[in-house]
């Protein structure tokens, strides 16, 4: 080798600098325009009320008993009666809730039918009450 000659190696490090400022472009782009995009929406100016309230919606609450009882919001309840009832809340309010609670002896089908039921009639918020002092809690695994 001359003396003068330098050694050429292969390039190991990869240049991130345009990468960096392509992305740096992009987000700029992205700032600028997130603005627009978000101002599609039609702007009104809502009147202000001084008595207004926000309606709840219907809540249902369903009991089973360890007996085989049924009770719809404390009144002891028929399967048929208890189907025309909900059809009726879901006829009059759409937004119609259902709160089942089953003591814990009741059979697994039988709130799974309940559950059913409230599904299959059009309710859409629907749940399980639980008693969380008495929740066990879960057993971990090594």
């Amino acid at each position: 080798m001359a003396g003068g000659a330098r050694r050429r190696g292969i390039i190991t490090d990869i240049n991130v600098t345009p990468l960096v400022d392509i992305m740096l472009v992009l987000l700029i782009i992205f700032m600028l325009t997130a603005h627009l995009i978000a101002k599609q929406a039609i702007e009104v100016q809502l009147p202000k009320a001084a008595a207004s309230t926000a309606v709840p919606p219907t809540t249902l609450a369903i009991t089973l008993t360890a007996e085989g009882r049924m009770y719809l919001d404390a009144a002891e309840i028929s399967p048929a009666a208890l189907r025309e009832a909900i059809r009726a809340a879901v006829a009059k309010d759409s937004k119609t809730q259902v709160m089942v609670s089953g003591d814990k002896n009741v059979s697994h089908g039988r709130v799974v039918w309940v559950l059913d039921l409230v599904k299959s009639l059009g309710v859409g918020s629907f749940a399980i009450q639980i008693d969380p002092a008495a929740m066990i809690p879960p057993v971990r695994t090594p």
